[in-house]
């Protein structure tokens, strides 16, 4: 099953809680919610009151991805707010093992985040302590940037890896996520879609009208692929 999950840092900060309400009501599956300190990534965004205060409004998971530096200070926090999920970067922490498993160990499930250049190989020792990774395809930190062609490849080597060693880890791919690269990701293995301006936040359609044009297009491409498989 494929994914959907709204970015929020896409979104217009003057009508977030209308935002999540709409979305919610139009069958999206998750929420991603991005954290920078503008330490670790050179930008900075949601805090922890700003996701406590979208919580009331959406049964949904809050997926929270911290792009900040030492976040097994900061899980605490995050899980009061309201996360369900929560992604580190192999990089911003010393102990990633201890990190992840702290996350699981409140009841999370716990996430990967690897940076464009990040080698899968990081990710060898955890595998037993992780739920999902989120590959990010752009370089994080802002909204509207290219895909980088070579991370379909990488998750095409994250899904060879995952099966070989008999683990059922989701993959998320985050940034420039629409209707150009989502057959490419999916083809690859991926089942997890952070989407924001590329296919979910568009001027000229609403949130509810892009979100049955995305499940219908994503819809096709599994049968397409299906038919392909096949022959």
């Amino acid at each position: 099953m494929t994914l959907i999950g709204p970015s929020l840092m896409c979104a217009d900060m003057g009508v977030l809680k209308e935002t999540v309400i709409r979305f919610e009501k139009a069958g999206v599956d998750f929420f991603h919610l991005d954290v920078m300190d503008g330490s670790f990534v050179p930008n900075f965004t949601m805090g922890p009151d700003m996701i406590k205060s979208l919580r009331p409004y959406t049964n949904k998971p809050f997926d929270v991805h911290l792009m900040v530096k030492n976040p097994e200070n900061h899980i605490d926090t995050f899980i009061e707010a309201g996360a369900n999920m929560i992604s580190v970067h192999t990089e911003a922490t010393e102990h990633l093992q201890r990190t992840l498993q702290m996350i699981r160990d409140k009841g999370l499930k716990a996430g990967v985040a690897l940076n464009p250049s990040t080698p899968i190989e990081e990710l060898k020792y955890v595998l037993d302590t992780v739920d999902y990774i989120t590959v990010m395809t752009v370089n994080p930190g802002f909204a509207g940037q290219r895909f980088i062609p070579l991370m379909y490849q990488k998750v095409s080597d994250l899904k060879r890896m995952f099966d070989a060693e008999g683990y059922n880890i989701d993959i998320q791919v985050d940034g420039n996520i629409g209707y150009e690269t989502i057959p490419g990701v999916l083809e690859n293995g991926a089942n997890m879609l952070v989407c924001g301006t590329s296919s979910l936040f568009k001027p000229e359609i609403t949130f509810e009208e892009a979100v049955e044009k995305l499940k219908k297009f994503i819809e096709n491409q599994k049968l397409s692929q299906l038919e392909t498989n096949l022959k």
